[in-house]
């Protein structure tokens, strides 16, 4: 994981403990097991102090005392190693996609310690069946989380679709058929989770922020990171920040128009990317529209990977597709790097060639940015949920010691 987020200075004693609380917590999550004195000497706070703090996260459950430190050749008794705990709080990351559901529990460590998923669409579908479905995973593995001693401190939900930002309101899912559903309204809440600790976020931002947190080392802090299943989604990451837009809305690659005289799109507009790079798009263009069953993306990339010529030729015209889009971005944002992620990143070998020659057609030569394909794939917006829950008891362990 990266470090703090920079924030504003505190003023009051109170808030000066609980940020020195979180740079503990970061120190450790960045870099442990560590001992006091190596945590002091990192965050430049007096031993004596870190050991008060030391002591407050050991009593919350959110540090553990490993035992005395390798002998280091300095001088003096070696001190406690501390690591963040193993049995304390998890993250509960959930993923609505238009084919599954998706949760899974993940520890201060970054260790996945449950998960559940289960296959099927969900396009067209109410959304109370869906999310009573997605809540009876959530009480699946929030239970499994505390039968292994775990206590989850969150809920985030990764959605297909445009949230309006600071709330959890899906304005618009085009590929669920939703529109203007309040998940804070509407999720039945299990497993000792309450409105209070969900938040519901686009898949493709929380892609992004796995990403940055977990998809490289080191990752890069400048960059658009593009993922796709039946849609396309797109999120914009400057100097390690998420941008999010006025309404939340940033990052809508996959209803950039790339041929405007082209088909109509279910978002009203026409020759949307998603009408040549989306996965039906590409499925229609190989012929396999009505072959495809289970996940589509391993019919192509097995195809493909055979030299099926159509399932080539529709993969380089996507391609191309998202390279055009990708050029506007590119020109307008200069990012270090583009991020394929999702269904692209199993596909990259068969999309990067005609990509590439768009972005060298349409930018200029030295703002082309690095192309990286993930490594998390389509893991990425279920694991961007569930460490954006970890994220927020690193940032605040206070907040969530005071439980």
């Amino acid at each position: 994981m990266t470090g703090p987020m920079t924030t504003p200075l505190p003023h009051t004693q109170q808030d000066i403990r609980r940020r020195n609380l979180s740079l503990v917590m970061h120190a450790l999550a960045t870099q442990g097991p560590l001992s006091r004195a190596t945590v002091a000497g990192q965050i430049g706070l007096t031993r004596a102090a870190v050991s008060s703090l030391v002591d407050e996260l050991v009593r919350g459950g959110l540090l553990v005392e490993l035992g005395p430190e390798q002998p280091s050749g300095t001088v003096g008794r070696p001190g406690s190693a501390l690591a963040l705990g193993k049995r304390g709080p998890v993250g509960i990351g959930a993923e609505i996609g238009v084919d599954h559901l998706a949760v899974c529990a993940v520890d201060l460590c970054g260790k996945v310690r449950a998960r559940a998923t289960a296959e099927g669409s969900n396009r067209g579908r109410p959304p109370e069946p869906v999310l009573k479905e997605l809540g009876e995973l959530v009480r699946q593995v929030t239970d499994a989380a505390r039968g292994s001693g775990l206590r989850p401190a969150g809920l985030a939900v990764a959605v297909p679709g445009l949230v309006a930002r600071g709330t959890r309101t899906v304005v618009r899912a085009p590929n669920l058929d939703w529109a203007d559903v309040d998940l804070g309204a509407a999720f039945p809440y299990s497993g000792g989770l309450s409105v209070d600790s969900l938040s519901v976020d686009n898949e493709a931002n929380l892609g992004a922020l796995a990403e940055l947190w977990i998809g490289g080392d080191p990752a890069p802090q400048d960059f658009v990171h593009v993922s796709a299943e039946i849609g396309i989604g797109a999120a914009v990451v400057v100097e390690g920040r998420l941008l999010r837009g006025t309404h939340g809305f940033a990052g809508e690659l996959g209803h950039v128009p790339v041929r405007p005289e082209g088909p109509r799109c279910p978002c009203g507009g026409r020759g949307c990317l998603e009408q040549y790079a989306g996965e039906e798009a590409v499925l229609r263009a190989a012929g396999l529209a009505q072959a495809a069953v289970g996940r589509p993306v391993d019919l192509l990339a097995e195809r493909a990977d055979r030299g099926d010529p159509a399932v080539r030729r529709a993969l380089r015209g996507a391609g191309g597709a998202l390279g055009i889009a990708l050029a506007g971005a590119v020109n307008l944002l200069d990012p270090q790097a583009v991020v394929l992620g999702g269904a692209l990143s199993r596909l990259a070998p068969w999309l990067l060639p005609s990509l590439e020659r768009e972005l060298a057609r349409r930018t200029a030569d030295p703002a082309r940015p690095s192309l990286i394909v993930s490594r998390l794939g389509s893991e990425g917006p279920l694991l961007g949920a569930a460490h954006c829950v970890v994220r927020a008891v690193l940032d605040d362990p206070a907040a969530y010691a005071a439980r």
